[in-house]
């Protein structure tokens, strides 16, 4: 891998950690259907604005199935699903579930993409999953309903982005990483938008919720997923999803700077192994 490569690598890790810090605040007031088709929809607006700057708009007409799945599989169903658990668990829980990714991508990539699954990667994933089960530790709460159905829902979210990275290598790899990104992300509005009439806004909508929101689509979506499909198209979308190994050490730092979360031994120590296993699954031969 290329140091910008690693840049990249780095630099999405600390946007998309952001993101459940935005999320855990905004969620209470906007509710998650409100609050992902407001985060999917500014994120379009922004890519699109771009794109008429540029006049490189994305050939929607041509490709639309394959952007309807992208948006649908990448955006709308995760972040939906994440901003349902983001009610119910810490920001450092949701980043340590996202970080079973590695894992689901690396299966999907060997099952649809005939990419192997190495000694070095699967070393590295497993030592990644042993930071991530360190960070998460043993938690009473996670035997209530409402936390128990959060980690599933995070779990479900976490195969998502495993299953449309493989499809977006498949099925996008001759498009722009722009294109893949701004036209995913209407459609993912598109596809959010029939859910908005029976979803209730519990309120109040204040300025840091606003500012949260704004932050969320701009940074950690609109930004973060050029970033992103630009890394699946020069690294693979297996090594793109280890990602999710450098989001709990950014979770749990954003969630204690910004909301007042512990941050204790075990996320050292887990963030540690985190960053060993990362090292481990992308380094070459």
């Amino acid at each position: 891998m290329s140091p910008r490569s690693a840049a990249l690598l780095v630099l999405l890790g600390a946007l998309w950690g952001g993101s459940f810090v935005f999320m855990r605040v905004a969620v209470p007031a906007l509710g998650p259907v409100a609050l992902s088709f407001a985060r999917v929809a500014l994120a379009a607006a922004i890519l699109l604005a771009v794109a008429g700057a540029q006049r490189g708009f994305p050939d929607v007409r041509r490709r639309w199935r394959q952007f309807a799945v992208v948006g649908a599989v990448n955006s709308a169903l995760p972040f939906l699903l994440f901003s349902y658990a983001a009610q119910h668990v810490t920001v450092s829980t949701l980043a340590i579930l996202n970080a079973t990714s590695p894992f689901f991508g690396a299966v999907v990539a060997a099952l649809w993409l005939g990419e192997p699954l190495t000694r070095r990667k699967l070393a590295g994933l497993a030592l990644g999953i042993a930071g991530v089960a360190v960070l998460a530790g043993w938690r009473p709460d996670a035997m209530g309903t409402a936390i128990g159905l959060a980690m599933l829902a995070c779990l479900a979210a976490a195969l998502c982005y495993a299953l449309a990275g493989a499809y977006a290598k498949r099925r996008l790899a001759d498009v722009p990483t722009f294109a893949v990104a701004a036209a995913s992300q209407l459609f993912a509005a598109i596809a959010l938008a029939p859910a908005l009439p029976f979803a209730s806004v519990p309120g109040p909508v204040t300025p840091l919720v606003v500012a949260n929101v704004v932050a969320l689509a701009a940074a950690s979506t609109a930004v973060a997923y050029l970033i992103y499909f630009k890394l699946i198209a020069d690294i693979g979308p297996a090594r793109a999803l280890t990602v999710t190994f450098l989001i709990p050490l950014f979770g749990a730092l954003w969630g204690f700077l910004f909301l007042g979360e512990a941050l204790t031994a075990d996320m050292l120590v887990g963030g540690a192994l985190v960053v060993a296993g990362t090292i481990l699954a992308l380094r070459g031969k």
